[in-house]
């Protein structure tokens, strides 16, 4: 009878233990948001996540790529909790088709282009984007246009200074705006449009001219929540410590 005993209590031990590795397995899953943010972010976002993970001690899993990549795989089922777009077209197209979170449709940031040629180019960038008409520029590189919002609004600059169709065969295409950065930083590229100068690789790499924001659209860099997320609290959570004066900073 003992052995019965011993042996009815071990399997309700072994049961018991089965089922708490099952919640904490469920719980750690839950506390994992999956975030998802255009690469203009790359550097602000990694510190950003950092500290909300320090203060909250929920997990942030953090994926930068272009905003019309993370469109289309989000219209696929992807299982992401958070976007961070580089424009509010993206955002709005998912809200509109009912897979964001209801009321969570919220801009962050208003972003700007410029023009960024390293320390060693000759090219006078005072001039703006006329300097681009330089002959002995070869290549010019900007984010992709058709899933880049910064690659569209470094399209829509030219145009506005009438300089796109002279230019555009020198165009080298970064799927998003850092991959654009690494082609002039590493030489494949002349000079580029982009958003990235006040990044470490970048701030004292070179030398920039600000294109007015007159000559492109606003880029008005806006967030959801999707309404497929199973961690809805946490991803809230996470937008409004993004909110908050240091994160804003």
């Amino acid at each position: 009878m003992n052995s019965y005993h011993d042996l009815k209590e071990l399997t309700m031990r072994l049961r018991f233990l089965l089922g708490a590795a099952l919640l904490i397995g469920t719980m750690a899953a839950a506390d994992e948001i999956r975030v998802v943010a255009a690469a203009d972010l790359n550097h602000v976002f990694r510190d950003i996540a950092a500290r909300f993970e320090k203060e909250t001690g929920y997990k942030v899993n953090l994926i930068i790529g272009s905003s019309g990549n993370f469109y289309s795989q989000i219209q696929n089922g992807a299982p992401f909790d958070l976007f961070f777009s580089a424009d509010i077209q993206y955002p709005q197209k998912l809200a509109a088709a009912g897979l964001a979170e209801k009321g969570s449709l919220s801009p962050y940031a208003v972003g700007k282009i410029v023009l960024w040629v390293p320390n060693a180019s000759k090219l006078d960038i005072k001039q703006g984007m006329a300097a681009l008409q330089d002959p002995s520029r070869r290549k010019i590189a900007i984010a992709n246009p058709a899933h880049a919002p910064y690659g569209r609004a470094a399209v829509a600059a030219l145009k506005s200074e009438k300089l796109f169709d002279e230019v555009s065969s020198k165009f080298v295409l970064g799927e998003n705006v850092s991959q654009a950065a690494q082609f002039v930083q590493s030489g494949n590229a002349d000079a580029d449009i982009l958003s990235l100068v006040v990044v470490p690789a970048m701030k004292d790499a070179g030398r920039y001219f600000g294109i007015p924001a007159s000559e492109c659209p606003v880029i008005e860099q806006t967030a959801i929540v999707l309404a497929s997320s199973k961690n809805k609290n946490s991803a809230r959570l996470f937008m409004d410590f993004l909110k908050n004066p240091r994160s804003r900073n």
